[in-house]
């Protein structure tokens, strides 16, 4: 049985991953492979979400998770990958988490385009590089609806 379950999550995976509806069919898709998903979520084009421990990702509601992006949760071992509320995650990201990490991207924070993260990364504060590291506090969280110049008054500078 087990490997039934296993090829079935494999094939819900490959349709995830390039059928439509990335706030609908998508998510509802990786909720039958396993993967906890809380409220109305985004899941963009060629999302990858851990495939051999779907049970290790959880994304609340209102995140938003784009394109390309990966999420690895096991190297020799399992771990977990929590994408908080409001959290955004750009294009081309590699999520990675170890075994027996507990990794977090924080509530309402945002993640830039082709980051790599392995570390948390705190509520509303906006990573990006490789690896990740943060470049700004954020006010106002990147939702679907947010007005970009409002997103962009509301970074304020670390303190150094």
């Amino acid at each position: 049985m087990d490997f039934i379950r296993r090829a079935l999550n494999r094939c819900l995976h490959l349709l995830a991953r390039f059928a439509p509806g990335a706030m609908t069919f998508r998510p509802f898709l990786h909720k039958l492979r396993g993967v906890t998903v809380s409220g109305r979520v985004f899941i963009g084009e060629e999302v990858y979400l851990e495939n051999e421990h779907p049970e290790c990702i959880e994304i609340h509601d209102g995140a938003q998770i784009a394109l390309r992006t990966t999420m690895m949760a096991h190297f020799r071992g399992t771990g977990r990958i929590i994408v908080g509320e409001k959290a955004w995650i750009g294009t081309g990201c590699i999520i990675a988490a170890s075994a027996g990490q507990t990794l977090t991207i924080g509530a309402g924070s945002l993640v830039a385009a082709g980051a790599v993260v392995t570390k948390d990364v705190p509520p509303l504060t906006y990573v990006g590089g490789v690896p990740a590291k943060p470049i700004a506090k954020m006010t106002i969280p990147m939702e679907v609806d947010t007005d970009l110049e409002l997103f962009k008054q509301g970074l304020k500078p670390l303190d150094s």
